[in-house]
């Protein structure tokens, strides 16, 4: 059976964007050794699962991107979870566009949806991507493994990642690495 792993990025003080959505605050503390521990994450994945607003900003990216991450974010297949029946790509034409255009939709119940691909042979689900997604996916208790990248920024206000949960979620610490820019990544799985 699949594990779910969700690998987030977020601020000191809980938030993985700003007020409005901001991301520009990860980028100065961004280093090579970082970046290639976040490849390997996703290069373990065998489905990429995210929600629709993540999936359409990414999809206009990292088809054309060069970045050390664009590989495996092009390459890995996907599942969108969204309230539509279709998407429609907006860079169906580029090459490395064909694992976003054959994204697999997933629109009924979330915790029915990620058990069934959790039954499906292959390796982990990386859930990244969209707070709203995130909060919903910890909510209800899906995640077997959170991959907090924690970046040395304090934002003050913003997006939580861990929000209007029902009860107390304990966590047990797996891992920890931590990178020269500062940036820590805390590995924990369900106490």
């Amino acid at each position: 059976m699949r594990r779910l792993v969700l690998k987030m990025s977020m601020s000191l003080d809980g938030f993985v964007a700003g007020p409005n959505g901001e991301l520009d605050w990860m980028i100065p503390s961004r280093d090579e050794n970082g970046k290639a521990y976040i490849a390997e994450t996703l290069w373990q994945a065998g489905l990429h699962a995210m929600g629709s607003r993540s999936y359409f900003a990414w999809a206009g990216y990292w088809p054309a991107s060069t970045d050390l991450l664009a590989a495996p974010m092009n390459d890995i297949p996907k599942v969108v979870f969204t309230r539509q029946r279709s998407l429609s790509l907006p860079v169906a034409n580029h090459p490395n566009a064909a694992s976003w255009a054959e994204a697999q939709i997933a629109n009924g119940d979330l915790a029915t949806e990620i058990e069934r691909l959790k039954q499906q042979p292959g390796r982990d689900i990386l859930a990244h991507g969209g707070a709203g997604f995130a909060q919903s996916l910890a909510r209800l208790g899906l995640i077997d493994e959170y991959r907090l990248v924690v970046h040395p920024v304090a934002l003050g206000a913003g997006l939580p990642l861990l929000a209007d949960l029902p009860a107390p979620l304990h966590l047990k610490l797996m891992s920890t690495s931590i990178f020269g820019s500062g940036v820590a990544v805390h590995v924990y799985q369900p106490a």
